[in-house]
């Protein structure tokens, strides 16, 4: 995603939701998250699980200096103890070196990924322990940058909807795929700007 592509796509969404315009209006248009596909990208959502923002980028700022470049040999290489040290939970450890034996030996294949429908890689991300279906769509969205991907169970996400389209409580995945329906096939995008409304609206 690009700029341009993002901007382009949130003003077509917007000559069809007056809601959606008028935060665009407020708030502006969100820069790009892209990511690189494979496992490093994998392996940052996985620190990205159940904690804030910050602790994340901080972890995430300790793993890459501890373990350069990222890649499933140097993670398996580095050990638990450095591991632990960066600020990864025993739980996590644990994840991420599955993910890195899944990868090496075959298992996991994110290089064919780019080919695949997205129900297909949500089915093979889904099969690795710790990486559930928002897992898949994170990365759906950053990593292979499809912009129709709906990650319907972040939780600034679905707060996010609740403001715009003031709602009374934050929506589950099946409410939340009617309500955005007309925003395909930028829902992905749509999303992407839900996120910085999350973070910049008043």
């Amino acid at each position: 995603m690009t700029p341009a592509t993002i901007r382009n796509a949130l003003d077509t969404l917007a000559a069809r939701d007056g809601d959606l315009a008028e935060a665009i209006a407020m708030v502006g248009y969100p820069e790009p998250r892209n990511r690189e596909p494979g496992f490093a990208a994998l392996l940052n959502i996985i620190v990205g699980q159940q904690v804030s923002a910050l602790a994340a980028a901080a972890i995430r700022a300790r793993l890459a200096e501890a373990v350069d470049p990222l890649t499933p040999e140097k993670f398996l290489a580095a050990g638990d103890e450095v591991l632990r040290a960066v600020g990864l939970s025993r739980r996590k450890v644990e994840y991420g070196c599955g993910l890195a034996e899944a990868m090496l030996s075959g298992m996991l294949e994110t290089d064919r990924f780019a080919e695949m429908p997205d129900d297909d890689v949500v089915q093979s991300l889904t099969g690795i322990r710790g990486l559930g279906r928002w897992s898949a769509d994170i990365y759906m969205l950053f990593a292979l940058r499809r912009t129709d991907i709906w990650p319907a169970e972040d939780l600034a996400i679905q707060e996010a909807l609740r403001r715009l389209k003031n709602l009374d409580e934050r929506p589950a995945r099946k409410i939340s795929e009617t309500i955005v329906e007309p925003w395909r096939p930028f829902r992905g995008i749509a999303a992407l700007f839900l996120w910085h409304y999350y973070k910049g609206a008043p």
